[in-house]
């Protein structure tokens, strides 16, 4: 009988410990499953708002028509500015109308709302062009002041640090959890088959030969329960998305994405590997008491 065909067999017998285990298993990794997915989808963020360097340039109430067609011209012709396109007051209030349900704001008039030029910057030069550039418009006696974002993707920045630090312990916590889950749920299913390792054991069956199955078991533990966790939390990203507000995502310049299916892989196969090793490290210390 190989080892595959004696661990489903011992699966079967114990089957309400082993899906207890799995479940176990399943409560870690959706922990730390949830934490990369915020990592992910901000990082795609950040990614996304650094790629596309942008500018909106606000101008004074009472700006003539003439000082703004003079940038409007000015402007392609700079060096890294790649297009622009006026905003009146009236097309800004009509945008943000369109994408809220808010009364109070379907309320504000349209002296509320300033005329903007919105500026495009190619990628390459975005990084300093910008800076620079708004230095420069912010400059023109037309320009109130100039919005870069740049303040925006050092928040985005340091909240993804945060959530890669907070992703590194989580991965710690997971370890501890699947390691003692296992270990534990291995000893147990030892105790309760100590006369069938005994027999095997006077019949001359090696530590190797009696050790395999419990691995198997073990490895199976940890897969399923990441698989069930990537299960759950997929249902429940599936029910938000569903929810999710067409203007917030107008506004993030994306929508939210569920894990690559690498990263998932990757989850699954962390479950195995970690379950196998627990379940071997548990044999070990049982087979040579």
């Amino acid at each position: 009988m190989t080892p595959i065909e004696r661990a489903w067999r011992g699966t079967k017998n114990d089957w309400r410990l082993h899906a207890l285990s799995v479940f176990s298993v399943a409560v870690a990794f959706v922990c730390l499953a949830s934490a990369l997915l915020v990592v992910v989808n901000v990082s795609r963020v950040r990614d996304r708002w650094s790629s596309t360097g942008r500018a909106s340039v606000y101008l004074k109430k009472g700006a003539e028509r003439e000082q703004i067609a003079t940038i409007q011209r000015a402007l392609p012709a700079s060096d890294g500015a790649r297009a622009v396109k006026f905003v009146s007051s009236e097309e800004a209030r009509h945008d943000l109308t369109g994408q809220s349900d808010d009364a109070i704001i379907d309320q504000l008039p349209t002296e509320a709302f300033p005329a903007s030029l919105e500026v495009s910057v190619e990628s390459e030069f975005a990084a300093g062009r910008l800076d620079k550039l708004a230095g420069q418009l912010g400059a023109l006696p037309a320009v109130d002041h100039v919005e870069t974002y740049a303040a925006w993707g050092e928040r985005l920045a340091a909240l993804l640090s945060g959530g890669v630090t907070a992703s590194g312990l989580l991965a710690l916590v997971v370890l501890c959890a699947v390691v003692s889950v296992v270990s534990s749920t291995i000893r147990l299913t030892l105790q309760r088959r100590r006369i069938e390792i005994e027999v095997l054991k006077l019949v001359g069956a090696t530590d190797d030969y009696v050790r395999r199955p419990y691995v198997v078991e073990g490895a199976l533990q940890g897969a399923l329960g990441a698989m069930f966790a990537l299960l759950l939390l997929g249902s429940l990203f599936a029910i938000v998305i569903s929810r999710f507000d067409a203007s917030f995502a107008t506004l993030l310049g994306m929508t939210p994405s569920f894990l690559p299916w690498s990263l998932a892989l990757g989850l699954v196969v962390a479950g195995g590997a970690l379950g196998a090793l627990a379940a071997l490290l548990s044999v070990r210390r049982l087979l040579s008491a």
